[in-house]
């Protein structure tokens, strides 16, 4: 890997200011000042420090992310802030994107990162990865809503679920749903399908996330070892 793609990467500099810092000494790659910066080096075995801090090389970056409600789940937007925003400025130089979407009133457990094949695999439909969300609605849900969910709901636009469960609240006002797909704006319109409407919603759990504690709403932390473990070895 080149130099200035091992140190653009880590999110510590862009390109261009690692170039200006290599002109005036500020990179050291094993003990040694380069100054060319389009020199290849093992990023797994290389020390490279930059201005004095030693960077730890890490090809992908896995963030959870508590979403707060009125963010989007996308990395711009012309008219709406992005969850992206959420992040400091070295994690978004790493591209980090999230892997799925929660709606822009949605709130609760999103994951980011740069590894786009392994968000590829999460979200595959054959991959049957689980979600869960609690929901609250205007009305009581009908006594036969566990039926429905179970068999599949069908949509307004006809589309037929897959086989889902819903824990209703002792009230019936609320619960939990658990999915393994994710259409849009699906669990809304699952709800709709029952002549009802939903209230309130979050993600309470994306895969095996999260394992250790969530963050406050609005706040983000890297995946812990195991969790990141497991999250690859599920994709």
């Amino acid at each position: 890997m080149r130099i200035d793609k091992f140190i653009s990467e880590s999110g510590i500099a862009s390109r261009k200011e690692a170039s200006a810092a290599a002109k005036r000494g500020g990179v050291i790659v094993n003990g040694r000042v380069v100054k060319d910066l389009s020199e290849h080096i093992d990023p797994e075995k290389a020390e490279v420090s930059y201005l004095g801090e030693i960077i730890e090389y890490q090809k992908y970056v896995y963030i959870l992310l508590n979403k707060p409600e009125g963010y989007v789940s996308a990395t711009e937007d012309t008219a709406l802030p992005v969850v992206t925003e959420l992040l400091p400025e070295r994690l978004r130089k790493r591209e980090l994107f999230p892997v799925g979407r929660l709606d822009r009133d949605t709130v609760g457990v999103m994951l980011l990162t740069n590894n786009g094949p392994l968000a590829h695999r999460l979200l595959a439909p054959k991959r049957h990865v689980e979600k869960r969300y609690y929901f609250k609605c205007a009305e009581p849900l009908a006594p036969f809503a566990e039926d429905a969910f179970k068999n599949g709901v069908t949509l307004a636009d006809g589309y037929e679920c897959k086989s889902a469960e819903i824990i209703p609240d002792p009230d019936r006002l609320g619960g939990v749903i658990v999915l393994t797909e994710g259409k849009y704006h699906q669990i809304k319109r699952m709800i709709a399908a029952l002549d009802n409407r939903v209230t309130y919603l979050e993600r309470i759990t994306f895969a095996c996330l999260p394992i250790a504690p969530l963050p406050k709403r609005g706040e983000w932390r890297y995946l812990t070892e195991e969790e990141a473990e497991y999250i690859e070895a599920l994709g």
